[in-house]
C-alpha cells in the first residue's frame, strides 16, 4: 500500500494532515512530482524500493584513505566485496558508475529536526528532513535531544517518538540545560542504555539553554567519566544579552540587529574559554559550528599545542557571508538569521582554508529550518526571529562544489570531512563512513561533470524558503543507497516512512585514546604534597 506524497515543497502539508496521510497508508498507486519527484511507500509495499542485491560497476570507489576503480557489490544492506570485475548471477540490479565517484553517503553531525524552539517548531520533521538529506547524498545524521524541562529521559523519549516516521539512519546528540544529581545520572543512563556519546552545553541562550562556566566544568567531568564527547555552543551568552540591548537601544531592530549584536569577538572568547576548561578537565572538546576566523583559531592554537579539539564549521558558514542580512526585504533578511551569526566576507575563505589543512575537521549543516511566516515572528524585533537555516540537502553539493571543483580539497579529504571523520569521532567506523567489506551499504554516486541548481521549489525540505537560492555548481549526487535500497535516483526519491534506524554510538572513541596516560603525567608532575615537619613551638 502506498501513499501519496505533497507535491510541492512551496505548499507545506499542515502536520495533523500529513501524519494522516503516513499512518493510514492509503492504498494508491505511488506517483511523483515532476518538480519534486517524491514517493512516499508504505511498509507492505514494494514501490521504489530496489534488489536486495546491487552491483555497483566500474566507478571510482573513494574512501578518506584511497580511491580506486572497483565494482562494489551490496547484499542485504551489506557491503560484501570491493574489487574489480565482480560477476554476479541473475536478480542483481546493476548500475553502471563509469566516469563516476562511488562515496559513503554524507553523515551530517549537526542537524534540529522538529525542535521546539522560540515559540514554534523547525518546518522539517523525521520524514521531511531525512527525505531531503537521502536527495543530497547524506544517509545518516545526528540530531540534538533537547530535554523536557531539564529531563534527559523524558526528551530522548519524546525524540524516539518523533523519528518513528524516519525514513534512514539517525544518531542522537544530548543537550545539557541545567545541572543536578538526577541529570548526572541520566547521562550514564544515556551513554550505557540508549547509546549517546554526545553532549552539548550552550553557552549562549541566556535565560533559555545557557549554562554557567560551573555547570559547564562539572558536565565535563562527567563527560569524561563516561568516555562522552563535550560539545559546545561557544558564544558568550552575557554579552550577547547586552549586546541585542545595545542594538535596540540604537532603534536597530531588523534582522542586521542580530549579526551587529554578536560579533565574532564573543564566539572567539566563548571557543577560548571552553577549549581551556577542557584542557584543565583533560577531556576531548567538540566546537559546534565554527563561525568565524576568531573560533578559528582558538581551535588552531589549541590543537597545535597538543588539545583534543573538534573543529565543525557548517555549511552555511563555509559559503556564505552576511551581507543578506542587510538586503531591503524582511522576508529575504530574516532566512539567514542563525547563531553564531553569518559573517563578514572573509571568514568564509578562511574557514574553507581551515577546513581544507585539517585545522578543521567536518562539515555538519546546523539544518533548523523554518519558513517565512515562522520568520516574520521578529518583523517587530530581531530577538523574536526563530534562530536557523536550512543545509541538510544541500551540504554535500555546495562542499564539492566550493572545495573539491575549486582544487582547495582532494575527493578522498572530501569523504573525510563529510562522513569518514564523523563516523570515527562518534565511534561508528568502519560500519558507518566507508564502502569496506561488512559497512553498511550507504553509498552515493556522484557524477563531478554533471550540474546542480538549487531552489525553494525544487527543494525537499518544507521550508518555503531556502539560503542557496539560485546557487548552481558542478558535481551532482545521482544516486543514494541507504540501508542497502536505492533510494534517490533519476531524479526521484522513494523512501519508506518508519524505515529510519537508530543507530547506538558507543563511548570512548578515538579521541580518548591515551587520556588516562596524560592524567597519569599530570599527576606526577605535581611533585605534591610535600611531607613537612612542624616547626617546634
Amino acid at each position: 500500500m502506498a501513499v501519496r506524497a505533497f507535491s510541492s515543497p512551496r505548499r507545506p502539508l499542515r502536520s495533523d494532515a500529513f501524519l494522516l496521510l503516513v499512518l493510514f497508508l492509503v492504498s494508491v498507486s505511488c506517483s511523483t512530482s515532476e518538480t519534486q519527484g517524491f514517493c512516499a511507500v508504505g511498509y507492505e509495499s514494494d514501490c521504489g524500493l530496489s534488489s536486495e542485491k546491487i552491483l555497483i560497476k566500474g566507478g571510482t570507489v573513494v574512501n578518506a584513505h584511497r580511491k580506486e576503480v572497483a565494482d562494489v557489490y551490496i547484499e542485504d544492506g551489506i557491503v560484501v566485496s570491493v574489487r574489480p570485475n565482480i560477476k554476479v548471477g541473475d536478480h542483481v540490479k546493476i548500475i553502471d558508475a563509469t566516469g563516476k565517484y562511488v562515496m559513503p553517503g554524507g553523515i551530517d553531525p549537526h542537524t534540529h529536526l522538529e525542535m521546539e524552539f522560540m515559540g514554534t517548531v523547525t518546518i522539517d520533521d523525521f520524514f521531511t528532513g531525512q527525505a531531503a538529506a537521502l536527495a543530497g547524498g547524506t544517509t545518516m545524521h545526528i540530531d540534538f535531544v533537547i530535554p523536557v524541562n531539564g529531563n534527559l529521559t523524558a526528551g530522548f523519549e519524546s525524540y524516539m517518538n518523533k523519528a518513528k516516521k524516519a525514513v534512514m539512519d539517525y544518531g542522537f546528540h544530548m543537550a545539557i540545560t541545567k545541572w543536578d544529581e538526577g541529570v548526572s545520572k541520566d547521562m550514564e543512563l544515556m551513554v550505557n542504555d540508549h547509546g549517546i556519546n554526545s553532549f552539548k552545553f550552550f553557552m549562549a541562550y541566556k535565560g533559555s539553554l545557557m549554562i554557567s562556566d560551573e555547570l559547564l566544568l562539572q558536565g565535563l567531568q562527567k563527560c569524561k567519566s563516561l568516555g562522552a564527547i563535550a560539545m559546545v555552543h561557544a558564544e558568550n551568552g552575557d554579552a550577547v544579552a547586552e549586546g541585542q540591548k545595545r542594538m535596540i537601544d540604537l532603534g536597530i531592530t531588523g534582522p542586521e540587529g542580530h549579526a551587529l549584536s554578536r560579533p565574532p569577538v564573543l564566539e572567539g572568547e566563548a571557543t577560548a574559554r571552553a577549549i581551556r576548561l577542557a584542557n584543565f578537565v583533560n577531556t576531548p572538546l567538540y566546537v559546534v559550528h565554527v563561525m568565524s576566523i576568531d573560533a578559528m583559531e582558538e581551535i588552531a592554537k589549541a590543537r597545535k599545542a597538543g588539545q583534543r579539539v573538534i573543529g565543525e564549521p557548517v555549511a552555511s558558514g563555509l559559503i556564505l557571508d552576511d551581507s543578506w542580512l542587510w538586503h531591503p526585504d524582511y522576508t529575504t533578511s530574516a532566512k539567514y538569521v542563525m547563531s553564531p551569526p553569518i559573517r563578514t566576507s572573509g571568514h568564509d575563505k578562511a574557514l574553507q582554508a581551515a577546513l581544507s589543512t585539517g585545522v578543521l575537521q567536518l562539515v555538519g549543516t546546523d539544518h533548523c529550518a523554518f519558513n517565512s511566516t515562522q520568520k516574520a515572528l521578529g518583523s517587530e524585533d530581531f530577538r523574536k526571529i526563530p534562530n536557523g537555516v536550512n543545509g541538510i540537502e544541500e551540504r554535500m553539493h555546495l562542499i564539492w562544489d566550493k572545495m573539491v571543483e575549486s582544487g582547495q580539497m582532494t575527493v578522498t579529504d572530501y569523504v573525510r570531512v563529510t562522513s569518514t571523520e564523523c563516523a570515527k569521532v562518534f565511534n561508528i567506523y568502519p560500519r558507518k563512513g566507508a564502502i569496506l567489506e561488512g559497512s553498511d551499504a550507504d553509498i552515493i554516486i556522484l557524477n563531478p561533470n554533471a550540474s546542480f541548481k538549487i531552489a525553494a521549489a525544487s527543494h525537499h525540505s518544507r521550508s518555503d524558503t531556502n539560503v542557496y537560492e539560485g546557487t548552481t555548481g558542478k558535481g551532482k549526487v545521482e544516486v543514494t543507497i541507504s540501508q542497502g535500497r536505492v533510494v534517490y535516483e533519476d531524479g526521484k526519491l522513494k523512501v519508506t516512512p518508519g524505515s529510519g534506524r537508530y543507530i547506538r554510538m558507543p563511548p570512548f572513541g578515538y579521541l580518548f585514546d591515551g587520556i588516562e596516560k596524560a592524567d597519569a603525567a599530570y599527576f606526577a608532575s605535581l611533585n605534591a604534597p610535600i611531607q613537612r615537619t612542624k616547626s617546634a613551638a
